[in-house]
């Protein structure tokens, strides 16, 4: 809300009110996480907001061709220009850790793009934990990771992109740890609770929301394998999701926020399908074939894009390989429903 004009055209007792009300609900979700990082998304002026996602890095800084998983980051952000970048996991698998995210962020960090991390399964198997990956990052030029304290995983955390013309919320974007394996009950709750807290303060209507992390959820599995899901992309080897389901995919059901699940792990797959209206994406292996040991049948290391469209609820996709080459595109909701 544009206080000038409140104040110019309402009573100052109302104003000071509903001032007080909209203070109360940024002080609510402020208390949702912890370590909140200062910069602000906007959609842009024509109301897009663009994401590149890279995912499967596995950067060694002993094996050469790891030097092909940062051409690909360079190649993509060159080409698609985006508003934020999401990395979504198993990003250093080779010592010194710390070189490695340093290489691996460097290409968000000099193309000056904001950017979120979420870890995978691998990314703590070496000489630093999680909170110590955690604080290398966060001190990074263009960091939104955050973490909350008190529940499972180091990287959970809510992104919300402003309206361009005012401080309206249009869109969140989670970030989820899915740790070793699965990603936990108190995770959920967490997950619950902002997302109430977002719909509250939008006059109780939700949010549209992306979530990304690592490991896919059981439903991924569930999905490919009914034969009424619509599915389109590459699939190549079998789901392997997390060994428990703690209810994430139906909050999200529940919530009527969540329009996708973006994640990683499985190399070989960059599908999609549609879930109980629920699109479940894979995106496009970025690390070298060497240290991420893909076989694409259409080509090189990548990223997935996601583009954004201000007050719609739906999103179009595509994935960008490192050759510039940009493949398998999709339109959510249009191109999954029955027309």
């Amino acid at each position: 809300m544009d206080r000038r004009f409140f104040i110019e055209k309402t009573a100052l007792a109302a104003g000071a009110f509903l001032l007080s009300r909209k203070i109360e609900s940024a002080n609510r979700l402020q208390n949702l996480v912890d370590d909140k990082p200062q910069l602000k998304l906007s959609y842009n002026n024509d109301r897009k907001f663009k994401i590149v996602q890279f995912t499967d890095i596995h950067w060694k800084s002993a094996v050469p061709q790891s030097q092909e998983a940062v051409d690909c980051m360079n190649n993509v952000l060159d080409i698609e220009k985006p508003d934020l970048i999401f990395y979504t996991g198993d990003h250093v698998t080779g010592e010194p850790v710390a070189e490695g995210i340093d290489a691996i962020l460097e290409p968000a960090v000099t193309h000056n793009i904001p950017f979120a991390v979420v870890l995978g399964n691998h990314d703590d198997e070496l000489s630093m934990d999680r909170k110590a990956i955690y604080n290398q990052i966060r001190n990074l030029p263009g960091n939104l990771t955050s973490r909350v304290e008190g529940i499972t995983g180091t990287t959970n955390f809510a992104i919300p992109i402003y309206q361009s013309s005012s401080e309206r919320i249009m869109t969140v974007l989670y970030g989820f740890d899915s740790n070793r394996d699965s990603i936990e009950s108190d995770q959920v709750n967490w997950y619950n609770k902002t997302s109430k807290e977002f719909t509250k303060i939008n006059k109780e209507n939700p949010i549209p929301s992306l979530a990304f992390f690592h490991i896919p959820l059981p439903e991924f599995r569930e999905a490919i394998v009914d034969l009424d899901a619509r599915f389109y992309g590459t699939r190549k080897e079998k789901v392997a999701c997390a060994s428990r389901n703690t209810g994430l995919f139906n909050a999200f059901k529940k919530n009527g926020d969540v329009m996708a699940v973006i994640v990683g792990h499985d190399h070989l797959n960059d599908y999609v399908v549609c879930w109980k209206e629920i699109m479940l994406c894979y995106g496009r292996v970025t690390g070298s074939r060497k240290t991420s040991h893909y076989n694409h049948p259409d080509g090189s290391n990548g990223a997935r894009v996601i583009e954004l469209t201000e007050g719609e609820r739906g999103f179009e996709s595509w994935i960008r390989l490192r050759t510039g080459e940009k493949i398998k595109p999709f339109i959510y909701p249009f191109d999954f429903i029955d027309k």
